[in-house]
Formats: C-alpha cells, structure tokens, sequence
C-alpha cells in the first residue's frame, strides 16, 4: 500500500466520522446516518471521477473505501461522547479530511494529464463537495460558502503540492508537509477569525 492510497482511505474514514457527527446531531437514525457518511466521505472523490471519466469511480471498483466508512460507524458510535458533542473534535476530522483529498484529488488529476491549475481544482472538488452534500442533505449552509476560510486553504494548498513537486522535494514528504498546511491554515484562521471579504 503507497503512501496516497493510505491518506486516501484515512481521508475517506475522516470524512465519514465528520459526516456521522453531523447526522447525529440532527438526531438521524442509523440507517440516515450511514447514508450522510458515506456521501460525505465519497460525494468529492466521485464528483472528480466522474469529471475526469475515471470510471468506474474509486469506491465501486475497490471496497476498501466501503470498509473504512462502515469502519466510522461503530467507532463514531463507542466513541461518540467524545465525537459528537465536540465541535473542535468536528473541526479537526473535516480538516484533516480536506488536506488528505485535496492531495489524493490533485494527484489524481495530474495522472490523467491535465493541467496544473486544473488538477488543483480537481483537488478542491475532492475536498469540498462531500462536505457540501453532507451539509445541504442536513439543512445546514455549507461550509465552503460561509466566511471560514475553507476552500483557499484548499487551492493554498494544492499549489504548495504542486510547487514542491516541481523542485523534486521528496514525495511522502510533500504529502505530510501539505497536509500540515492546509490543516495550519484552517486553524490559524479559525484562531484568529480570519475570513474571505463577504459580499455586499
């Protein structure tokens, strides 16, 4: 197992833990609840599969990501007094989730020969539109189109990815350190309340 696949199930297994924490707070049942799981932790990498015509999409051609989110639930479940009341535990799962997709997305893209700039936005696909599913399936506006500072911290650091690439910095290298940055970004703008300007 290559070191993005591994980032790439964790992602998926993130993901899916954020989503269930949500589900629970809007009081679903088992059944709702494994649904917003696995549409949080899948809904971007199939949104980029689809685009790229990478088909079938990742999670019908390998169960290992069926595994990791059925995995979530009974860990969401034995652990949950300390998942689904925590919002800082939430922040932490939807942050790590992003920078890992981010990575895996990007990578993909580049794989399939498209353009840097492309496969960055192929990485932000990645990351944010299973959050966006998950929010909008529990009436919740989401995350990318509030003022955090969610989707740049993305795009910042996918550029990174691919600027340390280009120099030949080592790879499993460059998969922690650009996770390190886009989860840094997410917290010092959390920490200090940075934000996008809001429309007016």
């Amino acid at each position: 197992m290559n070191l993005l696949y591994a980032l790439d199930l964790v992602g998926t297994f993130v993901f899916a833990v954020s989503g269930l924490r949500l589900a629970a707070k809007k009081d679903m049942d088992l059944f709702g609840a494994a649904v917003i799981a696995f549409v949080t932790a899948v809904g971007g990498g199939t949104t980029r599969d689809l685009l790229l015509g990478a088909t079938p999409v990742a999670w019908i051609e390998n169960l290992d990501y069926s595994v990791a989110i059925l995995l979530a639930v009974p860990v969401t479940i034995i652990f949950k007094k300390y998942i689904v009341n925590l919002k800082r535990t939430f922040f932490i799962f939807d942050s790590i989730g992003i920078a890992l997709f981010t990575i895996s997305g990007m990578e993909k893209a580049l794989e399939f020969g498209l353009s840097p700039g492309m496969a960055m936005g192929m990485g932000m696909v990645s990351a944010v539109v299973g959050g966006v599913i998950r929010d909008i399936l529990c009436n919740e506006i989401p995350l990318i189109f509030r003022k955090e500072i969610y989707a740049t911290a993305c795009l910042t650091g996918a550029l990174f990815f691919y600027m340390m690439s280009v120099i030949d910095l080592n790879t499993d290298i460059n998969y922690v350190l650009t996770t390190i940055l886009i989860f840094s970004i997410r917290v010092i703008s959390i920490k200090y309340n940075l934000s996008m300007p809001k429309m007016k």
